[in-house]
């Protein structure tokens, strides 16, 4: 299959999987004519400054120190982190099942990596969240310069990020939080605490469930200005349509409209949770981890993708998970729960 033919196809399943616009939610209406808007540096009256003023502005949202626009992730986002506050010889401390960019930055910044372990919930077949106490246990044996933690995990479980960066500070040691599942934390108190505030640097991808379009994300830091490092690893051609679409994206889910959307998304889970004949787990609702008596995980999703074309977003032997977001509206979340009640 081509690339031009990927276009062109269309996917008839019910997607609860990323991106969360699901290819129907359109935050940034523009970028339906993208070529006409796909322009270079020297195309436009200091498109720099623009970029400027754009991320100053999301840092006013966020109450952050800086705020980074990134087109090329949150992998981006964690290497130039961890290149801004570490340098050679430098330990590292990183959870062993990270993302693989989390590894890649501590090689390419020239750092030590020592790595940290966290159970496995066993009943439902995911990790568990790190705590303190595993983070101390290396802490205070290594002389560890930078501290990275994910939360939420993939499947919603998160960390006492005001604990951790307690920790990291007796120790002083950085912390760096990879929340790139949590992009809607910041505007919702029914949502887990963001650590966009709290963190040295905190990443966070608004394609997983924020509506935004892939890769686009955002590098947070309250400490150190993260600018030189990404200029390390950055083109010098950005993408100004992606660019233009996090701006939007921003102040979407800032606006009245958008905090209604997600208010309104959280209640359509909530009736979900409270009808659908099964078992239910995990920190952030948006991430509907489920159980069926008499299934695995895998028959699960076989179940739902065969019977009732419905996509989920990972399973393991135990549970399956069904990521929300912007974009997954009532019907599709009552399409889901009929699918359970029916099983």
């Amino acid at each position: 299959m081509s690339l031009i033919h990927l276009f062109r196809k269309q996917n008839r399943k019910t997607l609860f999987t990323t991106p969360s616009h699901g290819q129907k939610f359109f935050v940034f209406h523009k970028f339906m004519q993208f070529y006409k808007h796909d322009i270079s540096e020297t195309d436009a009256h200091d498109p720099v400054s623009a970029l400027h003023n754009a991320e100053n502005k999301a840092a006013k949202i966020y109450g952050t120190k800086y705020t980074k626009f990134l087109t090329n992730g949150s992998t981006s986002g964690i290497i130039a982190a961890v290149l801004a506050c570490s340098k050679k010889d430098d330990k590292i401390l990183l959870w062993e099942q990270a993302h693989p960019c989390h590894l890649n930055a501590v090689k390419l910044a020239g750092g030590i990596p020592v790595f940290y372990k966290v159970p496995q919930i066993e009943d439902w077949g995911i990790p568990a969240a790190v705590t303190v106490d595993i983070l101390e246990k290396h802490l205070c044996n290594s002389d560890i310069k930078t501290v990275i933690v994910t939360s939420p995990t993939y499947e919603g479980m998160t960390s006492d990020i005001i604990a951790i960066k307690h920790l990291c500070e007796k120790y002083n040691a950085k912390l760096i939080i990879d929340e790139a599942h949590g992009a809607l934390y910041p505007f919702s108190d029914r949502l887990p605490e963001s650590a966009v505030k709290i963190a040295d640097f905190c990443i966070q991808s608004l394609h997983k469930t924020a509506g935004g379009l892939n890769p686009t994300a955002l590098l947070h830091s309250n400490s150190i200005d993260p600018e030189p490092a990404l200029q390390m690893i950055n083109t010098t051609s950005p993408s100004y349509p992606l660019l233009a679409t996090i701006e939007a994206n921003i102040n979407f889910l800032n606006s009245k409209r958008g905090k209604n959307i997600l208010d309104k998304l959280l209640d359509n889970i909530e009736t979900i949770k409270n009808t659908a004949n099964c078992e239910f787990f995990g920190d952030d609702i948006t991430k509907i981890n489920i159980k069926k008596n008499g299934l695995t995980g895998y028959e699960l999703s076989e179940k739902l993708f065969n019977e009732f074309d419905i996509e989920d977003e990972r399973t393991n032997t135990k549970s399956t998970m069904l990521l929300c977001g912007i974009g997954t509206d009532k019907k599709k979340l009552q399409k889901l729960g009929r699918a359970l009640k029916n099983m």
